[in-house]
């Protein structure tokens, strides 16, 4: 049953790729980067909208470089990468889950569990470099669980180990490196066996990761010297994990703990069980291979959100590395609750089972009044038919577990997350092109564009207009580059918010007029409950033409 419940689970991974536009801004540079290697044959040195990119190495631009080759340029190729990767972390979660319990059933409830979260599932669809680099990670530990579980095979799995760390470090960078290490020498102190590092083979490692990564930092800097090599490892690292990006400095030290919670979601409910019975275990945790792995698991959990709870920049999926290894323990107290009797088992499992059920209901009625309720100003295709499965899953997860009936209990979650991930894929992500401007924006303006016309945008990200409109973009920030950018004696298509139009107006060479809008979405709470419509985005020709 279980593994029939996986492979359902698995299914709408695969299922309508291509039925959404693009994503801005991260899911944009992984589409257009690729296409534009392909269009200039140039492998080294990755562009996006025709100007240099160098804030990440380049393994991820190969992936979907060469899923091109194989299938054409798509939105939908590029995403079968990333469901690659999320796949990647899924098989991770199997042999974590498995190794934390000891049984198959226990990998197959963490596998399920990764599967099953709503986000998980969304992020496998969008965002690229950060389910990548966390299969990478999710990779590397896994190695390491094993080389533990099994010292005769210790060289074998040390190796793939730091294979899938020069992975990591063509795909994101150090972070690939460090985190790892961190991770493992908090292990071995908490086991009172560094001396153990000198197992590590840590030279040979060391070299694999080179013989991997150096490569193309070698090629780079035979082209450029040190310059893009000295600001990716300075700029997108050091200066990154030291100073605040964006609105990022607000974000407090408890940042990630809902994160942690929703990016997991629903086995990061047990997994607090989990981390609860390690600890009450933890006299067995230097002899019992199940706690050591567990052990391991909660260590690597703490250490990577401990480092990024203390940078200055916090986003998100920082963390996302930490999934599988959350679903692991999950799984593996899961299957300790459903083989337990009627005491202290019940009890955790009406109580984890319990928020899981008022979670789901939580999650429908918010949907509900936020996507279709008559005062939404957010209406959303298949929200109601969301909104109300999960309603229903939450409340019969609750009945069921009030009833001790508990592998029913697990069922009906699953079944009710499976649905809704069928429903994302189908209807709710297509739905929600209704507030994607950048696709019908771009075909306005390809029906009246000629090849030396100006495209500029002013105050607004969308740079996934390179992508559909196959040429460079002028991306403007304040008036003065604006006015430089459409002043040009050249025809020009200004895209920008509707409500900053009248004020930019007279910047313009020639009287503009507006040739198309769409309404885009700003899916804050705040702005959501307080009924604000969605903002508009708007094309302005300048010269207008001749009625």
């Amino acid at each position: 049953m279980l593994l029939a419940a996986l492979v359902a689970a698995l299914t709408p991974f695969f299922v309508n790729l291509g039925g959404a536009t693009i994503w801005d801004a991260n899911e944009a540079y992984y589409v257009e980067t690729p296409r534009e290697m392909l269009e200039s044959g140039d492998y080294i040195n990755p562009s996006f909208n025709y100007e240099p990119r160098f804030n990440k190495p380049v393994l991820s631009y190969w992936l979907v470089a060469g899923l091109y080759h194989l299938f054409g340029v798509s939105v939908a190729t590029e995403r079968l990468a990333i469901v690659g990767a999320a796949m990647v972390m899924i098989i991770v979660a199997f042999v974590l889950g498995r190794a934390a319990s000891g049984a198959t059933d226990g990998g197959l409830l963490a596998a399920l569990g990764l599967a099953l979260g709503p986000r998980f599932f969304m992020f496998s669809r969008r965002i690229l470099i950060d389910v990548a680099n966390s299969a990478a990670l999710s990779a590397i530990l896994a190695c390491f669980v094993l080389a533990e579980l099994y010292p005769a095979q210790r060289r074998r799995f040390l190796y793939l180990m730091y294979v899938a760390a020069g992975i990591g470090f063509l795909l994101k960078g150090p972070v690939a490196v460090v985190l790892p290490v961190m991770a493992f020498v908090v292990y071995f102190a908490v086991q009172r066996e560094l001396h153990r590092l000198r197992e590590m083979m840590l030279v040979r490692g060391a070299i694999i990761v080179l013989l991997i990564a150096a490569p193309w930092y070698v090629a780079l800097y035979a082209q450029h010297g040190w310059t893009y090599i000295t600001a990716f490892f300075l700029g997108e690292n050091v200066d990154r994990y030291l100073a605040p990006v964006g609105p990022n400095d607000a974000r407090g030290y408890l940042f990630y703990l809902p994160v942690l919670l929703t990016d997991s979601f629903p086995w990061s409910l047990a997994a607090i069980g989990a981390a609860v019975a390690t600890w009450i275990h933890r006299g067995q945790r230097r002899v019992d291979p199940i706690w050591r792995v567990r052990t391991l698991l909660l260590l690597w959990c703490a250490a990577i959100v401990v480092f990024f709870s203390l940078s200055r920049s916090k986003q998100d999926l920082y963390i996302f590395p930490v999934a599988p290894a959350v679903a692991a323990l999950g799984g593996a107290f899961v299957l300790e609750l459903l083989n337990g009797g009627a005491g202290s088992a019940r009890r955790w499992f009406a109580g984890t089972f319990t928020a899981l059920a008022g979670v789901l209901f939580a999650l429908g009625a918010l949907v509900v009044i936020v996507f279709v309720s008559a005062g939404s100003v957010y209406p959303l295709d298949g929200a109601l038919l969301v909104g109300m499965l999960a309603i229903a899953g939450g409340a019969g997860v609750g009945l069921l577990t009030w009833r001790d009936v508990r592998l029913a209990a697990v069922a009906c979650a699953a079944v009710t997350l499976i649905a809704v991930n069928w429903l994302l894929a189908l209807r709710v992500l297509p739905g929600f092109e209704e507030y994607k401007p950048v696709a019908p924006l771009s075909a306005a303006i390809a029906k009246q564009m000629r090849p030396d016309d100006v495209v500029a945008h002013f105050d607004l990200a969308l740079p996934s207009m390179t992508y559909y409109l196959r040429r460079h973009v002028d991306v403007t920030v304040d008036a003065e580059s604006f006015r430089q950018a459409v002043q040009r004696g050249r025809r020009v298509f200004a895209v920008m918010p509707a409500s900053r139009y009248e004020e930019v107006r007279p910047l313009f060479a020639a009287e503009p007029c507006v040739i198309a809008s769409h309404k885009t979405a700003d899916v804050k709470l705040r702005n959501v409950l307080a009924g604000n419509a969605p903002p508009e985005v708007i094309v302005a020709l300048s010269p207008c033409p001749p009625s």
